[in-house]
């Protein structure tokens, strides 16, 4: 994928970046109110003087939905955390950044969008859904078995490709003070963040105090009283489903194709897309094997949908409608149905492994609409039925006594442990100040101190820890404490630490020397993200007043923050 803006802020209305339309969430209320043919009643308002045609607002969000889907592998309208107004929202950022890139003379060319379509198919949200060993995809593929389900060209790709090139023109040239950054404020930060620091601490884990715990059943029912709603189970349904697993079409598949064709194909993709489907391949007959199985893999999904589409059809012509149709149907016809055990929605089903479709279907289906179409997953084609659905309660304290007297025991075993901390940085803090080492105020108090390997502030692990510790808890106590001084208590979930600070390590000068460029580009770019987004935010704030969307939202406060 082509490189991402980087959010400045929470605070900011308007952003256009992947990982951030997510937070929009928490600013943004209900949907556009359009009629029947989804055109806005009252029209889109204007941009730059310009009024918003239907067509051109039709276009943005064609763009906005495939650029989600390229960030995170799912249409946005399937998103739970994506609403009606997030979506409108974005829409209008591109409008307002097309009309910005057509009065700048931003022009891309046709060679560039090639090169650019080509690398997004690579990305990782669109070849998992082909299989773990691809790594590239056949834009006729994408075409036929991602857009044209939905709706969706090869004009709107291209499109798509060309205005997210543009918003990288755009950030290049409006985030340019950004880019300003002196090398020496760049080494600066990375010496603040490479600097190692060396410590020791003593933790305190609240499985040493477990034996002090006394468990009678008075505690455990206030425990459970006060605890109820950490118990209470989530709605949660169970599925009859029919999965046509692709192997069982390998066969067909093959005797469709010929084994010429077949070689012929495998031959071909090889030839062009060896590198990028079977990198990890030692040898060419490797390679071959796994573009082999892809190619039968694709010609059984498209058998296997087939006889589901067929079984479908049948199905949902059964009068009256009933969930046991379902069940009807598959005895009918020999076929293999399960059910699942109950599943919660953020979870799913444990026993089997079927796509993130499957779940958000299984939570729309009632009793008025009790099946599903077929779900294409990556090793079966499903067709599902609701089961059974079973609504959120509360297990009675002798159903999950196990469950309950455990978690008692470890909240108990917890606070024990956090107070022994506690007492002990006090007893500690006097015993330092009066000139003894740490390790012997910790000896003397019965703890064992542990001398911690070094690490800074940009270190993603300490393997040490084993779980005793977060490393941003470690990272915030040894950082905020003066060299040869003591933290104080720090509670985790485990217990809790105490940490002496012994000093600050010098930072490695030849691996500074190594690293520096690299990391005064990313400072940079970051930088430059943020100047863009300040921007955005200057520029839709003042644009976006001309449109219902800013009309809503200022009229409704809730929908703001």
């Amino acid at each position: 994928m082509i490189g991402s803006i980087r959010k400045h802020s929470a605070v900011l209305w308007w952003t256009i970046v992947p990982l951030t339309i997510i937070s929009f969430v928490i600013f943004m209320g209900s949907g556009p109110m359009r009629n029947g043919n989804g055109t806005r009643r009252g029209g889109y308002g204007t941009l730059y003087g310009q009024p918003v045609t239907d067509e051109a607002y039709a276009a943005a969000e064609r763009e906005f939905y495939i650029y989600f889907f390229m960030n995170y592998g799912e249409w946005p309208d399937k998103s739970p955390s994506v609403t009606p107004k997030v979506i409108e929202q974005q829409t209008y950022i591109r409008l307002l950044l097309a009309q910005k890139a057509k009065s700048l003379g931003i022009q891309v060319p046709e060679e560039v969008v090639a090169s650019v379509a080509s690398q997004m198919l690579q990305s990782p949200a669109v070849t998992r859904l082909f299989g773990s060993s691809v790594r590239s995809v056949p834009m006729s593929k994408f075409l036929e078995l991602v857009l044209q389900p939905r709706g969706f060209t090869d004009d709107d790709f291209q499109r798509f490709v060309r205005a997210d090139i543009v918003v990288q023109q755009l950030q290049l040239a409006l985030g340019l003070s950004g880019a300003l950054v002196p090398p020496q404020e760049a080494g600066r930060l990375y010496d603040r963040e490479h600097q190692e620091v060396s410590a020791q601490a003593v933790f305190f884990s609240a499985t040493n105090y477990l034996a002090q715990v006394s468990v009678t059943p008075a505690a455990i029912a206030q425990f459970y009283t006060n605890n109820m709603a950490v118990y209470r189970e989530p709605d949660r349904v169970a599925v009859n489903y029919i999965a046509y697993d692709l192997t069982n079409f390998f066969a067909a598949a093959e005797a469709k194709l010929g084994p010429t064709n077949l070689a012929n194909q495998v031959e071909s993709i090889y030839v062009q897309h060896a590198a990028e489907i079977a990198p990890d391949a030692k040898t060419p007959a490797e390679a071959k094997a796994k573009i082999r199985d892809l190619v039968l893999r694709q010609a059984a999904g498209a058998a296997a949908g087939i006889e589901a589409k067929e079984f479908v059809t049948e199905l949902f012509a059964m009068d009256p409608v009933s969930p046991e149709n379902l069940v009807t149907l598959a005895r009918k016809k020999g076929l293999t149905l399960r059910t699942t055990a109950p599943f919660s929605e953020a979870l799913g089903p444990e026993d089997v492994a079927a796509p993130a479709e499957f779940t958000k279907i299984a939570f729309k289906l009632n009793a008025d609409s009790p099946f599903s179409k077929p779900i294409s997953g990556a090793n079966a084609i499903y067709v599902i039925g609701l089961a059974n659905q079973v609504p959120s309660s509360i297990p009675s304290l002798d159903e999950i006594r196990a469950r309950v007297v455990r978690d008692f025991e470890n909240h108990e075993a917890a606070s024990k442990a956090q107070a022994a901390g506690t007492n002990f940085y006090y007893s500690a803090a006097v015993q330092v100040a009066a000139g003894k080492t740490f390790a012997q105020a910790a000896i003397a108090a019965g703890q064992s101190p542990e001398v911690l390997p070094s690490f800074s502030l940009s270190s993603s692990d300490l393997p040490e820890l084993a779980g005793r510790a977060e490393l941003g808890q470690l990272k915030q106590a040894a950082f905020t404490t003066p060299v040869g001084h003591l933290s104080r208590f720090v509670a985790t979930a485990d217990g809790g630490f105490v940490l002496l600070v012994q000093s600050l390590l010098p930072v490695d000068e030849s691996k500074r020397n190594a690293e520096l460029p690299q990391f005064i580009a990313q400072v940079r770019r970051a930088r430059q993200g943020e100047a863009f987004n300040l921007w955005l935010q200057g520029e839709a704030n003042r644009e976006f007043r001309n449109t219902p969307l800013y009309q809503e939202m200022t009229s409704d406060p809730a929908s703001a923050h």
